[in-house]
């Protein structure tokens, strides 16, 4: 068996014959209809207070009850080429379709679809970060129509003609010139109407160029017009080529000459959506190109940035650790880790992350590792749903009611914290609570969306999806594959059957040791040693695996690492 057919988990439950239910599970399904209200509540009130004071603008302001334009602001940290006619492109109702769809709401989701399609133009003296309008809007227009074309619903039957594919479509002609570069990494600004403007920045971000695939592959095999998703994937192949002899990459690099701009390197800010891309790729076109890619990367990721549960950050050339710090964004991690079959290490990271919500009441934009505090510039939460993600990835993966009592605490501290008269708003300071005027559009995409699948995942009822780094889901259709994998049938779960319960393989740690495919070595994350083996150790868990026997290595009494009691 090859290591692309190894334990990717898909969003399936595995029932093993009828169980009479208990007076347990009678408390747990009231608790989630509970719940799952409060989180429809939640965003509704986003939602209504955004199609109140803000639409047809970008996103709403919901402290002043009024709005801002900020799809030309998006990455864009100076200001710098702000448009002067942009009103806005609706941003918030784009990135709100697939999550009315999942909530149950078709007769909001169809207005939406014909007010768009009467209504948005790309036609815009507007520059864009090539990025994100990628991952809200291209991502949210594709996402919409296969939902409006589902056959198994037909949202809108009668009146949609394809109208969002259309714009999706005429979106995606516009990043094209971001794409005529001397290394075919886009730039990171496009301007809707002009394409590349004169003297425009050569730099970008390895997530902002290695990033665009699931969107614009989609597109392409939606529409029949290669072109999206070649030049899509001719950026990350090129971006890969760049990797360094550890199979590392940085975080900044210049589009003209291929050069890096900045080694420092991690699975947090700059880099992160690169790795998600690149096993959700092999799972939504089928290619081993991806997972080849993946695991490589994946397993320089556990040899040089884990450090126990944490990720630190390091020089991309040596491998050594430059950054003690964890990024609110790192918490998509373990739901990756999900994917492939990880479970047992994305619960542990997953816990330690929490752990530090629970300090603070919400995630910190940084926390400091080496002196556990918060970063003293950056003690912002601007709604992000990276924790609630992986907190849904996991409670799929186990159905261990302790991440509903996850989801539950993050429900409630964001409705304590966080909602004003006016919708939600972005914590400003963490430590104060102190609040600041802006609604993201990926609250209503992504942060409700998760928290509401993780009380009701009646949507993935038979169903196979994968979602973006937007929380826009796309089906694994077999029409966009050379093959299915064989790991996404619904039968192929890294599940072995013990009774009434099942126990997670890792996709990694199944490899025998030494492994070996074809005569020829392959390394495995279950042969990278923990950077924690010279540290103090709590339990087992900060321990991990003896890189040379793979045996797992134990915490004795004096809290220090060894394989001595296996002696």
């Amino acid at each position: 068996m090859s290591l692309s057919r190894i334990g990717i988990l898909v969003m399936v439950i595995m029932v093993s014959g009828f169980v009479p239910a208990t007076s347990e599970d009678v408390r747990w399904a009231a608790k989630k209809e509970r719940m799952k209200e409060k989180v429809r509540k939640m965003f509704y009130h986003a939602y209504d207070n955004y199609m109140s004071h803000a639409f047809p603008h970008d996103e709403l302001k919901p402290l002043s009850k009024s709005f801002t334009d900020s799809l030309s602001e998006l990455g864009n940290l100076r200001h710098e080429h702000l448009p002067q006619n942009y009103n806005g492109s609706a941003l918030s109702l784009i990135e709100s379709l697939s999550s009315l769809v999942i909530m149950g709401n078709n007769t909001e989701f169809g207005r939406a679809v014909i007010w768009l399609s009467d209504n948005l133009n790309f036609d815009v003296d507007a520059r864009v970060n090539l990025f994100e309008c990628n991952i809200r809007v291209l991502g949210g227009l594709v996402s919409a129509h296969i939902l409006a074309t589902d056959s198994a619903s037909r949202l809108v039957p009668g009146i949609y003609k394809n109208q969002l594919l259309n714009l999706a479509e005429d979106l995606g002609r516009r990043f094209l010139p971001a794409f005529e570069t001397p290394t075919g990494v886009p730039y990171a600004w496009v301007n809707l109407k002009y394409g590349v403007i004169e003297n425009e920045t050569t730099e970008t971000s390895t997530s902002g160029c290695g990033s665009l695939i699931l969107e614009m592959g989609a597109l392409s095999r939606l529409t029949g017009d290669p072109r999206f998703e070649s030049a899509a994937l001719r950026a990350l192949r090129k971006l890969w080529s760049m990797r360094s002899s550890l199979n590392l990459l940085g975080t900044t690099l210049d589009v003209e000459t291929g050069e890096w701009l900045e080694y420092s390197s991690g699975i947090g800010a700059g880099v992160d959506s690169f790795y998600e891309y690149l096993i959700k790729a092999h799972i939504l076109f089928g290619k081993d190109e991806y997972w080849r890619m993946f695991h490589s990367a994946y397993v320089a990721v556990q040899k040089y940035f884990r450090h126990g549960p944490w990720y630190h950050e390091a020089d991309m050339r040596t491998g050594k650790a430059t950054y003690w710090q964890l990024t609110s964004l790192q918490a998509f991690w373990p739901g990756v880790q999900v994917l492939i079959g990880d479970v047992p290490a994305a619960n542990l990271s997953h816990r330690e992350f929490f752990h530090v919500w629970e300090k603070f009441g919400v995630l910190p934009e940084r926390y400091l590792l080496d002196h556990q505090m918060v970063h003293p510039t950056e003690k912002y939460y601007p709604l992000r749903p990276e924790l609630a993600e992986s907190t849904f990835y996991l409670y799929q993966a186990t159905k261990d009611p302790w991440y509903m009592e996850v989801g539950e605490s993050m429900v409630n501290s964001l409705n304590l914290y966080t909602k004003v008269e006016g919708g939600f708003a972005s914590v400003k300071d963490v430590s104060t609570m102190i609040l600041e005027d802006h609604q993201h559009s990926f609250f209503l995409a992504e942060t409700c969306k998760y928290l509401y699948l993780l009380f009701d995942d009646s949507f993935l009822a038979n169903r196979n999806y994968i979602f973006t780094t937007e929380g826009h889901p796309l089906p694994v259709k077999s029409m966009w594959h050379d093959r299915l994998p064989e790991t996404f049938a619904l039968t192929n779960w890294t599940s072995i059957q013990n009774g009434r319960h099942f126990r997670q393989s890792s996709a990694m740690s199944l490899q025998v040791c030494p492994a070996t495919t074809l005569n020829q070595k392959i390394e495995s994350a279950c042969h990278i040693p923990d950077n924690r083996e010279d540290h103090r150790c709590l339990s087992e868990d900060d321990c991990g695996v003896d890189s040379t026997s793979c045996r797992r290595r134990s915490c004795s009494v004096a809290g220090y690492c060894g394989l001595w009691l296996f002696i």
